[in-house]
Protein backbone atom coordinates (compact mmCIF):
# COMPACT_ATOMS: atom_id res chain seq x y z
CA UNK A 1 0.00 0.00 0.00
CA UNK A 2 1.24 3.88 -0.66
CA UNK A 3 -0.34 6.57 0.31
CA UNK A 4 0.91 10.09 -0.90
CA UNK A 5 0.26 13.63 -0.73
CA UNK A 6 -0.34 15.71 -4.34
CA UNK A 7 -0.62 19.30 -4.47
CA UNK A 8 -4.11 20.97 -4.49
CA UNK A 9 -3.91 21.64 -8.48
CA UNK A 10 -2.78 17.98 -9.07
CA UNK A 11 -5.61 16.55 -6.83
CA UNK A 12 -8.08 18.92 -8.89
CA UNK A 13 -6.55 17.80 -12.28
CA UNK A 14 -7.32 13.91 -11.43
CA UNK A 15 -10.48 14.56 -9.47
CA UNK A 16 -11.72 15.87 -13.00
CA UNK A 17 -10.36 13.38 -15.23
CA UNK A 18 -12.04 10.54 -12.42
CA UNK A 19 -15.19 12.59 -13.26
CA UNK A 20 -14.87 13.00 -16.97
CA UNK A 21 -13.70 9.37 -17.40
CA UNK A 22 -15.78 7.34 -14.67
CA UNK A 23 -12.35 5.64 -13.52
CA UNK A 24 -11.20 5.90 -10.05
CA UNK A 25 -8.48 8.30 -9.33
CA UNK A 26 -6.68 5.03 -7.95
CA UNK A 27 -7.13 3.32 -11.40
CA UNK A 28 -5.79 6.59 -13.08
CA UNK A 29 -3.25 7.01 -10.56
CA UNK A 30 -1.75 3.37 -11.11
CA UNK A 31 -2.05 3.77 -14.83
CA UNK A 32 -0.03 6.61 -14.47
CA UNK A 33 2.86 4.92 -12.16
CA UNK A 34 2.82 1.96 -14.37
CA UNK A 35 3.78 3.34 -17.52
CA UNK A 36 5.93 5.67 -15.91
CA UNK A 37 7.67 3.33 -14.27
CA UNK A 38 7.99 0.95 -18.12
CA UNK A 39 9.44 4.70 -19.22
CA UNK A 40 11.65 4.25 -16.45
CA UNK A 41 12.94 0.91 -17.12
CA UNK A 42 13.31 1.32 -20.54
CA UNK A 43 15.59 4.36 -20.05
CA UNK A 44 17.65 2.43 -17.27
CA UNK A 45 17.88 -0.53 -19.10
CA UNK A 46 19.04 1.50 -22.43
CA UNK A 47 21.71 3.31 -20.00
CA UNK A 48 22.81 -0.01 -18.79
CA UNK A 49 23.65 -1.07 -22.51
CA UNK A 50 25.07 2.01 -23.72
CA UNK A 51 27.31 2.40 -20.33
CA UNK A 52 29.60 -0.46 -19.30
CA UNK A 53 29.48 1.47 -15.86
CA UNK A 54 25.73 0.26 -14.46
CA UNK A 55 23.88 3.19 -13.38
CA UNK A 56 23.68 3.30 -9.49
CA UNK A 57 20.80 1.21 -7.94
CA UNK A 58 19.46 -0.20 -10.96
CA UNK A 59 20.42 -3.33 -12.84
CA UNK A 60 19.87 -4.48 -16.22
CA UNK A 61 18.68 -7.88 -14.83
CA UNK A 62 16.05 -6.28 -12.27
CA UNK A 63 13.30 -6.26 -15.67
Amino acid sequence: MLAIRLPENIEARLAQLAQETGLTKTALVREAILEHIDDLEDFFLAEARAHPNPVAGFSAHTR
